[in-house]
């Protein structure tokens, strides 16, 4: 439960400010970390004109208004992955950045309305290399604090043993869940297996779910909480159209290059290899825009000038890490305010 005193509150500042102080520490210590190899950092607008187009990502509109009483709206971005890769076309190499990021309808323990997004992306390199550099963030903040075992929920993860990595077949195979290659036609969801085979699991089947709907609540029920136990684990190789932003893996188009990365069942990280095809990048966004008109009743602008960027971006890797959710657990935090500096003050 979260401190009913306000954030500045004397002796609640007092509780938290180890937590804060550390988090300084950690950023300072992954600052030096990129910069030592070779990559510059950079500084995002986080107002656009589409805060990202994924179905399920809400955002804060507000607008620009001129003197002369002309009014465009604009948005806060939900991530700056669409700067990012604009500044790649333009012929960054290595970047990274500290990104204040803004969501909607988020809030709780693990979850905040602004939060901190470290986004990272090489030009060139395997998306693999990603989980290495997790790994070596994980490292550096509980070098920070001295903490090897982290802990959330009653779950323990050990940071200095190397990294597991899990493919989504074999992690629904090892839960006992049903096989995901027989809902899917040759990279197609097929919505009545998916219904029977999760139906058969005891899952609960709402008759509006769609394929992805049922993909979350067996991913987020039956996988999650169990991964990144003993050691921080890797889960690769999704769905291509659970991968909006990624691109195919070669040899196997049914999956994407893309991984999360959990520690003590909670997820830190989401890396790409990034999809560099415009046309096929505005399919994707177009259906996720689709499907968030027919859930909430309101969909997003495309950001045009990002599609028209991707005709120029080179092969790239790029991973988005929730700083503060690292900072909670290399501190063992309980909720995101006790590592936010001036957390936003909302209702419960």
């Amino acid at each position: 439960m979260s401190d009913a005193r306000p954030f500045w509150h004397p002796d609640r500042h007092t509780d938290r400010r180890p937590l804060l102080v550390a988090r300084g520490r950690i950023k300072n210590a992954i600052r030096r970390w990129f910069e030592d190899q070779g990559f510059q950092e950079v500084d995002t607008a986080c107002l656009q004109v589409s805060p990202g187009n994924e179905a399920h990502l809400h955002a804060f509109k507000t607008s620009f208004d001129t003197e002369a009483g002309a009014s465009t709206p604009l948005y806060l971005h939900t991530s700056p992955e669409f700067a990012c890769k604009k500044l790649l076309a333009a012929g960054e190499t290595k970047i990274f950045t500290f990104a204040p990021v803004f969501r909607n309808a988020e809030r709780g323990r693990l979850h905040a309305p602004e939060f901190t997004m470290l986004e990272w992306y090489r030009t060139g390199a395997p998306y693999t290399q990603m989980m290495d550099d997790c790994a070596a963030l994980l490292k550096i903040a509980s070098g920070i604090t001295g903490r090897t075992e982290w802990t959330w929920n009653n779950r323990t993860c050990d940071i200095s043993k190397n990294y597991d990595w899990t493919t989504l077949f074999q992690a629904f195979a090892q839960q006992a869940l049903p096989p995901l290659h027989v809902t899917l036609d040759d990279g197609t969801p097929n919505l009545a297996r998916m219904r029977a085979e999760v139906a058969k699991i005891g899952v609960r089947v709402a008759d509006d779910d769609t394929w992805s709907d049922l993909f979350s609540r067996v991913l987020a029920e039956r996988i999650e909480p169990f991964l990144g136990l003993y050691r921080p684990e890797m889960l690769c190789e999704y769905p291509t159209h659970e991968a909006a932003l990624a691109r195919p893996v070669p040899d196997d188009p049914i999956v994407a290059e893309r991984f999360e990365m959990y520690v003590c069942g909670v997820e830190l990280a989401n890396a790409f290899g990034e999809l560099t095809d415009a046309d096929q990048q505005r399919a994707r966004f177009e259906a996720e825009m689709a499907e968030k008109e027919r859930v909430y009743g309101r969909r997003y602008p495309l950001d045009e000038d990002f599609l028209a960027a991707l005709a120029t971006m080179p092969p790239a890797s790029g991973c988005a890490l929730g700083f503060d959710r690292l900072v909670m657990l290399a501190t063992g935090a309980t909720h995101i305010d006790q590592v936010q500096w001036t957390p936003v003050a909302t209702t419960p």
